[in-house]
């Protein structure tokens, strides 16, 4: 199992695996959410953004993209960009492609975008290519202090 699993058992986090077949795509999100059949609002993509030293999480549905802006905003950072793909695999100690925003090398501020709260349970990342876990949003917010914020855009 991945660490992003190991730390949802050891919590007693409610969760359930959504394993798909996965090659390299240039979008890794919408390829799950059509390989799971299921929406691609439910199915959330984990990106790795930063303004000098300091690195944030931001999980939106793979329907749409991240505002910097409103991130910037929602972690009280002047501004963000994204990092580096290669920057972000090492700072999460995850692949690209595979980035869970659980149980990464580092913990980071987590901000998920608040479209996520009008389902009872959402996909991300399992932690690697091909595995995705269903949580409930809620239990996140609560068990894994992430910060419900807008910064989902179409």
């Amino acid at each position: 199992m991945t660490p992003a699993i190991n730390l949802l058992k050891k919590l007693k986090i409610p969760h359930k695996l959504y394993p798909y077949e996965c090659e390299a795509h240039d979008d890794f999100g919408k390829h799950a959410a059509t390989q799971l059949g299921l929406p691609e609002a439910q199915v959330f993509k984990t990106l790795v953004a930063h303004h000098d030293k300091q690195a944030v999480v931001a999980i939106v549905p793979s329907s749409g993209m991240c505002s910097l802006k409103q991130l910037a905003k929602a972690t009280g950072l002047k501004k963000v960009e994204m990092m580096k793909p290669a920057e972000a695999e090492k700072l999460t100690g995850y692949k690209v492609g595979g980035i869970s925003p659980l149980a990464q090398k580092k913990l980071l501020p987590t901000v998920l975008d608040e479209s996520a709260l009008q389902f009872d349970e959402i996909l991300v990342s399992g932690g690697k290519r091909g595995l995705s876990v269903g949580v409930a949003p809620q239990d996140m917010l609560t068990l894994m202090k992430w910060i419900a914020a807008p910064i989902g855009e179409e």
